[in-house]
């Protein structure tokens, strides 16, 4: 939120305790510190002075220039000022900022006699730009007609003026208006606020308007009041003016300023209607599927059941809280208008806005929360501007209130101990409650307590911690003494079985890997194509309609940042990710289990490019290597296969992925994205991927300690023959149990198909390493080994040895 220092200091103005008023940096510092985080700090113009309010007397041609023209220019002196000028804009009549000669403009620009085309110019009507006015305009300066003339344009316009820009969280809707802002200042310096007199303004109309509201619980509150006679040629004071510039508002007519200006002031937004354009009635009710409101900016919206709306009898008039309808416009030709100043239940607005693709300040306020005893307030200060401001009569307030709906004022007991417990200091009992009646609470005293009712404007007060924290604020963080603290170090305890997934990380990094960080939001459409048979969680409000719905397995993310650095030529890419998945089980109950798991993807070549390595692209077993050595630091790799299923994960290719199980169950896959898939993606190379749910490896085998054998070891190779279809590991695995004893070591070194190897045949080449611990193997026990492994081989396999 923007706002004009100058109309903050005009509420609360704190010195320090010198007694001096406080700088705009120190004024921020405490803005900050009280919890509104201070962005910027701007001036709403450059340093220049020199330049007063002249009024142009005559404007002719130039006569050496097309584009020039020779003014003459009253500044209240004694003799009109000759000056040429080469703004499209400048015409007889007209208010402009006029530079003097010996006038310093910002970037220390000095103003001095000169002729311009051979004509005498002293002094240079000003453009925005060349006074570094924070907002831009097409040529000079066009003042008010009722600007004086000679007067200093710094003091006319308030340029001594800071824009300051403060991050209002969400729970501190209050603070979205200067009233807000300046309860803080005078609650932390103990000053009173200097409100302005608002006098209500007597009916003198009896005409009312039916207002009927037909969804209750949205809209608790609703206020109208008919303002008939009203001159819309009125020009707002410049003080109002000003005000609204400096915090970033155009103006637009007089009504609509002064609603801006009330919402500023005093947080609470407002719509007016013109009242001649109104069907017979107000009703606020929920939106009918498929109704079309044309906007104030020109655009078309087609509602939903969902939205708020104010309509009268034959159309939709506007969106509650959001936007207003150009069909009940205030414009030129309005005399009569409706106020209204309503109470929006938050849940009702929010999200609405964006639903459209609209943010409004009225809808960014509503959303966080307005303050639920303010409207009439507002309704009489923005009566009374306008009826000062524009003439007109009033008619009374029409009041459609639901009491049972409106939010209740939390009562809270605050314990004194506890206060004193979280803080980790002591603060008076009478400080405590002096600074709870600055903050507007109502203090009912007891033995240890107190009972505190928060203010109507204080939503975000709701429990005892609330409450402490708001002390503290207030009090000062700077107050709370520095103490060290004193802890007791104990060893946390630690099962030795559990494998750090940090552990894993480490190692993937070490084997080229980058580690990745990617929304639990994905986008619904890539989802889809990846798992096209399971339903995913959808958000009703998402932050945008890329990531709205909650991802089923890493892989989205992963895919996506994968394309991304391709489209910025990175070819060889190798990335991992850890986090939750999300699986719906029962989406009408909305549980939603979550799982966390590990994920992987390589593509481009296997190696980084090498004088002496021909560039080979990835493939299957070099994400499998990779994932066999994650597999080893849980001592379970044994336990783990590879089983290529008849139906395999729909976005991997079916004849190179594979299930992954540890003792018979299911824990995740591997293998390469479809090639339908991966032209759908947009992907420029072959795609391989893992995912793991991590907590079922997170346990690891413990080491168990084993004499070393001082024995030597004895190799034998055999080569056996075996259908295609039959998978490698397998074979290895039957040569393990084969005098576990003794076998020690098995190994797959090579694999052969052609020649002198039938058709739908291959020849694996096995190393079988023999070792015992207590004695020296001889020859025939060897043999009888190595001949034992093959007959199972045989039996179990149809395998042969190859000749």
């Amino acid at each position: 939120m923007k706002f004009s220092e100058l109309w903050l200091r005009e509420w609360v103005n704190p010195d320090n305790t010198s007694g001096e008023l406080l700088s705009s940096e120190q004024l921020a510092d405490q803005i900050t510190m009280a919890g509104l985080e201070v962005e910027s700090i701007n001036k709403v113009a450059g340093d220049f002075h020199g330049v007063v309010i002249g009024h142009v007397v005559e404007c002719a041609q130039h006569p050496n220039a097309d584009k020039l023209r020779v003014t003459k220019i009253d500044i209240g002196s004694a003799h009109f000022l000759d000056i040429v000028c080469g703004a499209p804009n400048c015409r007889q009549g007209l208010k402009v900022a006029v530079a003097t000669v010996g006038a310093v403009l910002p970037m220390g620009y000095e103003i001095k006699t000169a002729k311009l085309r051979g004509v005498l110019s002293a002094g240079m009507l000003c453009s925005s730009s060349e006074l570094a006015l924070c907002e831009e305009q097409e040529g000079i300066i066009e003042l008010p007609v009722t600007a004086p003339i000679g007067m200093d344009l710094r003091d006319f316009l308030q340029l001594n003026d800071n824009i300051i820009e403060i991050n209002v969280t969400p729970n501190r809707a209050d603070c979205l208006s200067i009233i807000g802002i300046a309860r803080d200042l005078a609650a932390i310096h103990q000053l009173p606020l200097t409100e302005p007199d608002i006098i209500p303004v007597t009916a003198t109309l009896k005409e009312k308007l039916p207002i009927t509201v037909l969804a209750a619980a949205a809209c608790p509150r609703y206020l109208g009041r008919i303002v008939k006679g009203i001159n819309l040629s009125a020009v707002i004071p410049q003080w109002m003016s000003n005000k609204l510039r400096h915090c970033g508002i155009r103006s637009i007519n007089p009504v609509v300023d002064i609603t801006n200006y009330v919402m500023l002031e005093l947080g609470q937004p407002m719509h007016a209607f013109d009242l001649d354009r109104i069907d017979s009635e107000i009703t606020v009710r929920f939106a009918v599927k498929g109704e079309k409101l044309l906007l104030l900016d020109g655009s078309e919206a087609i509602l939903n059941t969902e939205t708020l709306v104010i309509a009268d009898r034959q159309k939709v008039l506007a969106m509650a809280g959001i936007f207003g309808g150009a069909y009940s416009g205030v414009s030129e030709q309005t005399s009569s208008v409706l106020l209204e100043c309503a109470f929006f239940n938050p849940l009702a607005i929010a999200g609405r806005a964006r639903h459209y693709g609209l943010h409004t300040q009225a809808s960014h306020r509503y959303e966080r929360g307005v303050d639920p005893a303010l409207q009439y307030k507002a309704l009489e200060r923005a009566t009374r501007l306008l009826i000062d401001i524009c003439g007109g009569e009033a008619g009374s307030i029409i009041d459609v209130t639901t009491e049972e709906e409106l939010p209740k004022q939390a009562t809270i007991t605050l314990r004194y101990k506890k206060l004193c417990h979280l803080l980790g200091h002591v603060i008076p009992r009478e400080r405590v409650n002096a600074i709870l009646h600055r903050l507007g609470c109502q203090v009912t005293e007891q033995e240890n307590s107190c009972q505190i009712m928060a203010p109507s404007w204080r939503f975000d007060i709701q429990i005892e911690e609330d409450l402490i924290e708001e002390i503290a604020r207030i009090d000062g963080y700077n107050n709370i003494p520095n103490k060290p603290i004193n802890a007791a170090l104990l060893m946390t305890a630690h099962n030795e079985g559990d494998l750090s997934l940090k552990r894993v990380k480490t190692l993937l990094v070490d084997r080229g890997y980058q580690e990745a960080i990617t929304y639990s939001f994905v986008d619904p459409k890539v989802q889809t194509l990846l798992h096209p048979n399971q339903e995913a969680l959808t958000l009703p409000n998402p932050i945008a309609t890329n990531m709205s719905a909650m991802r089923l397995s890493l892989l989205t993310g992963l895919l996506t940042t994968v394309l991304y650095n391709q489209n910025r030529q990175q070819t060889r890419l190798r990335m991992f990710e850890s986090g939750l998945r999300f699986i719906p089980d029962n989406l009408e109950e909305l549980n939603v289990r979550q799982d966390l798991m590990l994920a992987g993807v390589i593509t481009g070549d296997s190696c980084g490019e090498h004088w002496d390595i021909r560039p080979q692209a990835v493939d299957f077993f070099d994400l499998k290597g990779d994932l066999e050595a994650i597999l080893e630091l849980t001592g379970r790799l044994s336990d783990v296969q590879f089983c290529a299923e008849s139906t395999p994960h729909p976005a991997l290719h079916p004849g190179q992925s594979a299930t992954i199980y540890l003792s018979g169950e299911s824990i995740g896959f591997i293998g390469v994205i479809h090639p339908a898939l991966e032209a759908k993606l947009g992907l420029n190379s072959r795609a391989i991927v893992f995912e793991l749910q991590w907590n079922k490896l997170a346990n690891c085998v413990i080491p168990d300690a084993r004499e070393v054998s001082r024995f030597p070891a004895n190799r034998r190779d055999i080569a056996i023959v075996v259908a295609e279809n039959v998978p490698a590991a397998d074979i290895l695995a039957e040569c393990k149990k084969v005098s576990v004893n003794q076998i020690v070591g098995v190994n797959l070194f090579d694999v052969y198909r052609g020649k002198g190897v039938a058709e739908g045949h291959k020849s694996l080449a096995i190393s079988l390493i023999l070792q015992d611990t207590f004695r020296t193997l001889a020859e025939e026990e060897i043999a009888a080994t190595v001949e034992k492994c093959v007959v199972v081989l045989k039996e179990k396999f149809q395998a042969s040895l190859r000749d």
